[in-house]
Parts: structure tokens; sequence; C-alpha cells
């Protein structure tokens, strides 16, 4: 028996009536024991997280999701342009520090220096930047828990993006020399620069935006010169090579 066929049966014996188990749903909220090993080989869709002993289900809605996919695609072109590292999204997870909780941060950008701590099954160290997207059930974690347990971990750069209706807001937060996280206000603009990625400024009101702005402007706009010639060298590389 596998590991998921072991969690699902766990699922379906934690509801009061088995008989309208709806593993769909209940796997959102109910935690399931299980060591970190474990965790590591589960299969699993959408996001699931191990913290002190439990694995913790969680589910999205299409505010969130939207906001992870339209900075996955800005992030990662710019990171790839600029050989910055990588970007890595759910659901693989982050261990920050040996023996700590398994998180899978929404977004999270590995420099190329610590590109050594990316392995297989997961992140074993701290990331240099995560982004974290709030969702109804993710509050507290996403401004309590986690900011603590990053912080501590060393993480250079947290990013909180809650896109709640009634929100709809953003905080930055970056590591200063004393392992405090220091926050980072937007200009009068509403533009935020980026600290573990060299370049890297946006509107924070963009994210916003329905339908939201095209990735490729905003790159040129962003990368502006530097961008462009990026964009020119690789092309003629490429005509060059073919």
């Amino acid at each position: 028996m596998t590991v998921t066929e072991q969690v699902l049966i766990t699922l379906r014996d934690n509801q009061s009536d088995a008989s309208h188990t709806d593993v769909s749903q209940t796997s959102a909220t109910t935690p399931v024991r299980m060591s970190a090993e474990d965790f590591l080989r589960m299969e699993h869709h959408g996001i699931a997280e191990w913290i002190n002993g439990e694995v913790i289900f969680m589910s999205v809605k299409y505010e969130h999701q939207r906001i992870v996919d339209f900075l996955n695609a800005l992030l990662r072109l710019f990171t790839q342009m600029m050989n910055l590292g990588v970007i890595c999204t759910v659901p693989y997870p982050m261990r920050a520090r040996p023996g700590a909780n398994l998180r899978e941060p929404d977004l999270v950008f590995v420099s190329a220096d610590h590109a050594h701590r990316l392995t297989s099954q997961a992140l074993e160290g701290p990331a240099d930047l995560i982004i974290e997207v709030v969702s109804d059930g993710s509050v507290i974690q996403d401004y309590d828990d986690k900011y603590v347990e990053y912080r501590n971990a060393g993480v250079r750069e947290y990013w909180i993006i809650d896109p709640r209706p009634d929100r709809l807001r953003t905080s930055f937060h970056v590591l200063d020399s004393n392992q405090q996280f220091r926050v980072v206000a937007l200009d009068d603009e509403g533009i935020y620069h980026a600290t573990v990625l060299p370049g890297f400024w946006f509107n924070t009101n963009r994210l916003w935006q329905d339908p939201q702005p095209r990735v490729d402007e905003l790159l040129l706009e962003i990368g502006g010169d530097a961008y462009l010639q990026q964009l020119i060298s690789k092309r003629m590389l490429k005509r060059d090579i073919s």
C-alpha cells in the first residue's frame, strides 16, 4: 500500500459518517499524522504541508491562484533572462532547517549561489525569497507562523500578497543584519524594489488588475534596455546555433 493510499484511508476513517465521505472536501481540513519521510514520498495535488508531525491539506480560490500564476510567469522569465537562479512553486516542499516543518510556499526563488539546496524531494535549506499569497484559511500561517519560521531560518526576503476582496494589500520584509525582518515600504507610486532580485521592481497595483497585464510588456518595462539586450542576444545565439 502506498503512502497516498494510507492517507486516503485515514481521511475516510476520520469522518463520523463514512458513507458520506468526500475526500476532495475533507482533505482540505483534516490533518493526518505521518513522518516527514512519508510526507516526502506522498503523491498529492494542490498544497499540503508537514507541520509538527501532521500533514495539513489546504485549498485555494481563484483570487489566490491567479496571483500565483501571474507572479510565477513574471518572475520565472525575469530570473531566466538575468541568470539569477530558479523559481519554484507548489507542490515543491521546503525544509528550511534540519528537523523543521516541511512548508510548501506558493513561490520561492533560489539564487544560483544556493542551487545546491535544491534536491529531487525538497528544498533543503532556506529559499532566498518566499512569496505567500493569503487565502481565507492561511491568514495566521502567512502573517504569523511562517513569518517567524522564515525569519528564524534566514530567508532573506518575504512577500505577503493578500488578494482577498476586503484586503487587497501587500507587505514586504527583508532580513537585516540583526537577523530580523525589516518592513520595506512602497514608493509614492506603489512600486516595490526587490532586494534579492537585482533590477526587479513592480507596481503592486498591477496585481489587482483584471485582466492582468501582459508579462512580456511588464518585463520590457521593468528591465528596459538591459532586458531588451538580453532578449536580442539570446535570439542571436539561438539563430547561430541553428
